[in-house]
């Protein structure tokens, strides 16, 4: 009968029971909440650079992550690089599908709905010329991005939409976030 219970606590393949537990810890002592995420980059010649994920701060503690991670970031052959590794604004956009993924799925698990698949198609419209310069009145950023999510559920699009609203990602991308850029000159 126990196995039975704890399978009823996993919808989404989330664990209900202790996202509750975890959000009433937060409500009791929103301090807790306070969070930073963190990486290291290191060029690596031309377009190639590397990011290193080791760990973060949340629940007043650093947290190192079991494995660290390599992030792998390049340019194609058409823009001078190597094509080593996905360009930065395909790493943006990854990190908005699955954040949007993500919080659609957590969501949905504490609400009780059942989602059976998600697939998402994600394009970004960019004017090179921005970031080159050439045309200072042409944002050096994506001018729109497109999200289109396909979800096998029970659940309206409109539900699960309000749902994947939720997500930092969208929020940072939607709404923008005040960056402090700093740099160091080494002799």
């Amino acid at each position: 009968m126990a196995q039975a219970v704890a399978e009823e606590t996993l919808i989404n393949g989330v664990d209900v029971t202790a996202l509750g537990e975890k959000a009433e810890a937060l409500r009791s002592d929103p301090g807790l909440g306070k969070s930073r995420f963190r990486i290291t980059n290191r060029w690596l010649g031309c377009g190639r650079n590397r990011s290193t994920v080791a760990g973060f701060h949340a629940l007043r503690q650093d947290i190192p992550h079991e494995q660290t991670f390599e992030l792998e970031a390049d340019e194609p052959p058409v823009l001078l690089g190597t094509d080593e590794g996905a360009n930065p604004v395909e790493y943006l956009l990854h990190a908005l599908a699955s954040c949007l993924t993500t919080s659609l799925v957590y969501h949905a698990a504490v609400r009780g709905i059942h989602i059976e698949e998600v697939e998402s198609t994600l394009e970004g419209d960019l004017d090179i010329r921005g970031f080159m310069g050439l045309a200072p009145d042409v944002r050096k950023g994506y001018q729109n991005i497109t999200v289109t999510f396909r979800v096998k559920s029970d659940a309206p699009a409109a539900k699960l939409r309000e749902l994947a609203n939720f997500s930092p990602v969208f929020d940072v991308v939607s709404h923008g976030t005040k960056v402090d850029l700093k740099i160091e000159t080494r002799a």
